[in-house]
C-alpha cells in the first residue's frame, strides 16, 4: 500500500516546481508514495500554507529555495527565515533545503540557523540526487550534496564566527531596500548604537574594514544573503 507525502514545494520559478514534481512522477518512487503536492512561489504564500497546515493536516516534507521574495512586513526575507518559521509551527515536518550559493559561510549559516534534514547545493543537483536526499529524510536520515559535504569536512570556517542571526540579515537586507542606518530603529526593535554594534559584527563576518554600507551589501550579495 502506498504511503501519502503531503509536500510544500516553495520556489520562486514555476518551471523549477514542476521539474521537481516531474522527477517525483517519473521515478519509481512513485510506486511506493503518493505526493499531495502544494505549491508557494514567495514567502507570504507559503507563511499562509504553513500557517494552515500547523491548524489542520501538517506536511510531511517542505522543499525551500534559499533565495525568495520576502514577506510584505519583512519578517521572513528568505527561505532559511522560512524554515525557521516552519520548525516552530511544523516540528514534524522534514525540511530540505536547494540552494545556488556554495560560500562557506552561507552553508555554515544555513545548517546552523534553519538545521535542514536536507541541504542540496543546486550545482550539484540531479534527478538522483533529488531522489537519494527525499529517501534519507523520508527515512528519518540527513542527507547533504556533495559541495555542502565538503565544506563541512573542511573545517575551516569557525561556525559560530561565521553565523549571521536573524537580525544581522534583516538588517543587511533594509540596507539593501535603501533604507539608511539612522532610520533602521523604525524596522528592528534595537536602538542605533546596538544596531551599528550589530553592524560591526557584520564587518567582521565579511572580513571588512570600516567599510560602507555599499561595500557591506556588495559583500552580502556575493555570499548570496541578498539578491
Amino acid at each position: 500500500m502506498k504511503r501519502e507525502l503531503k509536500m510544500l514545494m516553495v520556489d520562486d520559478h514555476p518551471v523549477i516546481i514542476e521539474a521537481y514534481k516531474n522527477i517525483l512522477a517519473s521515478n519509481r518512487i512513485a510506486d511506493n508514495y503518493d505526493f499531495n503536492i502544494d505549491t508557494a512561489f514567495n514567502c507570504d504564500d507559503a507563511i499562509e500554507k504553513i500557517n494552515l497546515a500547523a491548524k489542520n493536516t501538517h506536511y510531511d516534507i517542505l522543499f525551500l529555495d534559499i533565495q525568495l521574495p520576502p514577506s510584505a512586513d519583512g519578517s521572513i526575507i528568505s527561505g532559511e527565515d522560512l524554515a525557521v518559521f516552519a520548525r516552530n509551527l511544523l516540528p514534524k515536518s522534514k525540511i530540505l533545503i536547494l540552494t545556488t550559493f556554495n560560500d562557506n559561510h552561507r552553508i555554515q549559516n544555513i545548517l546552523k540557523t534553519a538545521q535542514p534534514d536536507a541541504l542540496l547545493i543546486k550545482d550539484d543537483l540531479t534527478s538522483k540526487e533529488l531522489l537519494k536526499a527525499l529517501n534519507a529524510i523520508v527515512h528519518d536520515d540527513t542527507y547533504y550534496s556533495i559541495t555542502v559535504t565538503k565544506n563541512i569536512n573542511k573545517k575551516s570556517v569557525n561556525i559560530d564566527e561565521a553565523i549571521l542571526d536573524d537580525i544581522n540579515r534583516k538588517i543587511i537586507f533594509f540596507l539593501s531596500k535603501g533604507i539608511k542606518t539612522k532610520d533602521l530603529t523604525n524596522h528592528i526593535n534595537l536602538s542605533l548604537s546596538a544596531i551599528e554594534k550589530r553592524k560591526g559584527q557584520i564587518r567582521n563576518i565579511f572580513e571588512l574594514e570600516k567599510s560602507s554600507d555599499e561595500e557591506i551589501l556588495k559583500e552580502a550579495k556575493k555570499r548570496g544573503f541578498i539578491e
